[in-house]
């Protein structure tokens, strides 16, 4: 008896045993291997500091601007040229070695500006913002709503980098069609018009709601003015607060002999890092700003002579002033944790490079870091952080340039993106 009893359990203990195991979830197969993430050999052409690296995620895109970073990793890169009639690239990397396996596009419109937040991408052409309600990383295409339309559109200075703060808000640029607010633009001997009418609606930065569809720039607030062109732009998440670079004016030398030389026409004006408030006025045509004698200078169409100051003393002073022409075109508050602790809320800059510091050597075409104290400005100069863009050899003209420095983005592991403009590369920083 009692060994049938026992029996009987074992019997049952093997059919419990056998449910469960038909039961179970099933492993896969394929075991997704953890790849990690391993620097070009040759950091993709760049001179980095010790200790940090970059590969190639992706070549030969086009004409690429600014670019971000979507939650699940994706790279989302704006286009300066339609390629295959798309201006938004999609990059994927699904197998985890950080280079780019899947290349889609979206969107019939060309443009500069792009940027991530409120579950949505937002993106810019010169006339337009556009944004995309995305869903874990992933952008519905189909669901794409104007909320900004029917910006003039100029050739001089009208890309739209835009922004968001942590407060609704949408920040589009407004470039100035115009180098000093001439009566005739750009011609020696035309006078600066005072006051300068293109005021009202360029050479600043406007504020809208982020959230609502099809306003036009007269439905904005004017944010900020007396900002020639402005395009790296970012909000510092930190302070809660708007900064911005401004590209500084042209041909001193060319339109005012007297006053300047080829070597002052070269080295003035300054590149601007400016703490942009609501009502600032950093005082574009009228004035300049010299890093030499750190002063806002009289421009030369309204009375200045390189020494003078007048109405310029009280306007809005920048941060930090760089070498003229550098063309600062991407700004980028990094937050992340994948570089040295030292560059954690500090400031990335890309320099793009320009065409008028003859007969000075050229200059830019490198990515420059400044630090960053807990009073919202720089603690410390700025350093290099990746260079060797425009090639091995010194180049006489930016069509020589093998790659520019455009765009900047922090993906989710605080990796740290940089585009290029020339041929469309884009490389992924990481820790070496």
């Amino acid at each position: 008896m009692k060994k049938s009893i026992i029996l009987s359990a074992l019997f049952g203990l093997l059919i419990n045993t056998s449910l469960l195991a038909s039961t179970a979830p099933k492993k896969s197969s394929k075991v997704q291997k953890s790849i990690k993430l391993k620097a070009d050999v040759d950091n993709g052409g760049l001179t980095l500091p010790k200790g940090i690296g970059a590969l190639v995620v992706a070549d030969g895109l086009g004409k690429a601007r600014h670019l971000a970073v979507a939650s699940n990793g994706d790279v989302y890169v704006r286009l300066n040229k339609l390629v295959n009639g798309k201006g938004t690239v999609v990059l994927k990397d699904t197998d985890g070695d950080g280079k780019a396996d899947q290349n889609t596009s979206f969107g019939n419109f060309l443009g500069t500006g792009i940027v991530i937040g409120n579950g949505y991408l937002y993106a810019s052409s010169d006339t337009s913002v556009v944004r995309y309600p995305m869903k874990d990383g992933k952008v519905d295409e189909a669901a794409g709503e104007t909320i900004v339309t029917g910006l003039e559109h100029y050739s001089e200075h009208g890309s739209k980098s835009i922004e968001l703060d942590d407060k609704g808000h949408l920040y589009v640029t407004f470039g100035a069609p115009s180098n000093a607010c001439q009566e005739k633009n750009r011609q020696k001997g035309s006078k600066g018009m005072d006051p300068c009418p293109i005021l009202e609606w360029h050479g600043g930065i406007w504020q809208f709601d982020a959230n609502k569809k099809n306003q036009k720039q007269a439905d904005g607030v004017r944010y900020a003015t007396g900002l020639r062109n402005v395009v790296g732009l970012d909000w510092n998440k930190q302070q809660g607060e708007l900064y911005a670079m401004q590209h500084g004016r042209d041909q001193l030398n060319t339109m005012f002999s007297t006053l300047y030389n080829a070597e002052q026409n070269a080295e003035l004006p300054s590149e601007e890092f400016c703490l942009v408030k609501k009502g600032s006025d950093f005082g574009w045509p009228y004035c300049y700003h010299d890093r030499f004698q750190n002063k806002k200078m009289l421009a030369p169409e309204y009375g200045g002579d390189g020494k003078i100051q007048e109405r310029c003393e009280g306007k809005d002073q920048p941060i930090m002033a760089f070498p003229a022409h550098w063309a600062p075109n991407a700004l980028l508050f990094y937050t992340g944790n994948m570089l040295p602790a030292k560059y954690k809320n500090g400031a990335f800059i890309c320099f793009h490079g320009s065409w008028n510091r003859a007969p000075l050597k050229q200059g830019g075409y490198f990515v420059a870091f400044v630090p960053f104290g807990k009073n919202g400005k720089p603690s410390g100069e700025y350093e290099v952080f990746a260079e060797g863009f425009a090639g091995g050899s010194e180049i006489k003209n930016p069509n020589e340039a093998k790659a520019r420095p455009m765009g900047l983005a922090q993906g989710p592991d605080g990796s740290l993106y940089i585009s290029d403009s020339v041929k469309g590369k884009v490389w992924r920083v990481i820790k070496n």
